[in-house]
């Protein structure tokens, strides 16, 4: 084989934080470490948060395309941080509208991608863009690998979805776990037959199931028993998973408020080590104002330190913040959770349980709290209750807890009792880190996924026999 040229690859992100940063992290390593070529598919709306990558990474370029038209979205609105969480899945339908442009703009290219690498959330357009161009499609996921074996399993099979009590059983996943329906993905419990945006939900993820690889953000020694069984349950039969987790090992310098940053880490100096608990539900979620009183009332009658990062617009009760000034702080707006996780006053995480969160504590080594709200939330609280590093204090997203209950339940979660919750936390940081040293597992795959990536572009004149013939798609 011909020594190989330095891949082309196009990247096409989903148009949530969640989603789009790690991809980002992944992309960075490929530039830098690789030596990639990578384009990006951004729209206008969403070119700020490539900002930091594209000044660091010269090798990575964006493909800027307008938003598309779209009866599911609000006009102007080009990110999930802008909606509701009920129009999110909106969007899987409406990014449909960029392959038309992303076909004219391949086929006006002088070197063009010898691949896609797209999130599982576009897979049905990308796999058809990938079709037409007769080059291979690869599912990013943002969540682990036991999230998308569920989520693959649900679709496949569809289990009724009209009793939230419902108990599905997983029967080939590891320990045959079981949940109930309204702990499974909120994108199958609100499919509805014939519904248009339902059908092409349905869609996505069939399809995803056929994609011609897989790359996960995980790693092995978390998750390699779900790992394994992905690799039987793909339906082309083929075993191209690649595990290159946790990427936030190397994370893509992330735009930062610096004044903020530098408050938040100088107030956590004041605390002995592992003495904080961190409080944050991610980037969608603002409490109604009665949990939201909830929390800050638990908060203060535990007599626990925390730092409270809040999304704008949540109600923070009057006098709170002043009541428990010696001992808590909160943060409105965006906070610097790697940083925070990263800190050694901080020893546990009271969290949504949503997979970047997840994957920042393991790097950290913190004990997590958990509160699963939805989408894979569960699934990844119970791998991580599983795991012995995490304890379950709450779930649901609507759940208003009781405040001296959840007092109770934190003080206890967090009293001497549970060293061995947070010993836990430690010893499966250090295999996260390993896992991405040299030589480790996601080192590994990591290399095995860019030598063939270097052999599709030495092969990018052949027809991929394991690719479906061109069909006249568009």
């Amino acid at each position: 084989m011909a020594e190989a040229a330095t891949p082309h690859l196009l990247v096409i992100p989903f148009p949530a934080h969640g989603h789009m940063l790690p991809l980002l992290d992944l992309c960075h390593l490929l530039s830098t470490r690789h030596g990639l070529t990578i384009t990006i598919v951004v729209t206008p709306g969403n070119l700020p948060t490539l900002s930091p990558i594209l000044s660091s990474s010269p090798s990575i370029s964006p493909l800027i395309l307008p938003f598309p038209s779209s009866p599911y979205i609000p006009t102007g609105v080009e990110n999930t941080y802008q909606v509701p969480p009920n129009l999110i899945r909106n969007f899987i339908p409406a990014l449909s509208g960029l392959l038309y442009p992303i076909l004219q703009w391949f086929h006006s290219h002088p070197n063009p991608p010898v691949a896609i690498l797209s999130d599982f959330f576009t897979s049905a357009w990308t796999f058809r863009l990938a079709q037409s161009l007769s080059i291979p499609r690869l599912s990013f996921s943002p969540s682990g690998a036991f999230g998308i074996a569920t989520i693959h399993q649900l679709w496949r099979e569809m289990p009724s979805n009209s009793d939230p009590n419902l108990l599905i059983p997983f029967p080939s996943l590891p320990n045959s776990p079981s949940f109930p329906l309204s702990q499974l993905s909120t994108l199958f419990r609100d499919y509805i037959k014939g519904d248009s945006v339902s059908e092409s939900i349905k869609e996505n993820f069939l399809l995803d199931i056929q994609s011609w690889g897989f790359v996960v953000n995980t790693f092995s020694d978390l998750e390699g028993d779900y790992i394994e069984q992905l690799k039987k349950d793909i339906a082309a039969g083929h075993r191209r998973i690649w595990a290159v987790g946790p990427l936030v090992a190397s994370p893509v310098e992330r735009k930062t408020d610096a004044v903020i940053k530098e408050k938040v880490l100088t107030w956590l100096d004041g605390f002995p080590e592992g003495s904080v608990v961190y409080v944050c539900f991610g980037s969608q979620v603002v409490p109604p104002p009665q949990q939201a009183a909830a929390i800050s009332a638990a908060l203060e009658l535990s007599g626990l330190r925390f730092l409270w990062c809040v999304r704008e617009g949540t109600e923070v009760p009057a006098g709170f913040e002043e009541r428990v000034a010696a001992r808590g702080f909160v943060v409105k707006g965006w906070a610097p959770q790697v940083e925070i996780l990263g800190h050694a006053a901080v020893g546990w995480f009271l969290t949504h349980c949503g997979w970047n969160s997840v994957i920042e504590a393991v790097v950290a080594g913190v004990a997590l709290l958990t509160w699963p709200h939805g989408a894979d939330q569960f699934i990844d609280a119970r791998l991580l209750e599983d795991a012995g590093m995490a304890v379950r204090v709450a779930e649901g997203r609507s759940t208003v807890p009781e405040a001296q209950e959840l007092a109770r339940i934190l003080a206890a979660a967090v009293g001497g009792r549970n060293s061995r919750v947070r010993e836990r936390a430690a010893e499966i940081s250090e295999m996260a880190k390993k896992a991405v040293a040299e030589g480790g597992s996601s080192f590994r795959d990591l290399h095995s996924l860019v030598a063939e990536l270097k052999k599709m572009t030495v092969a990018n004149e052949q027809s991929y026999a394991e690719l479906p013939a061109f069909k006249n798609l568009i």
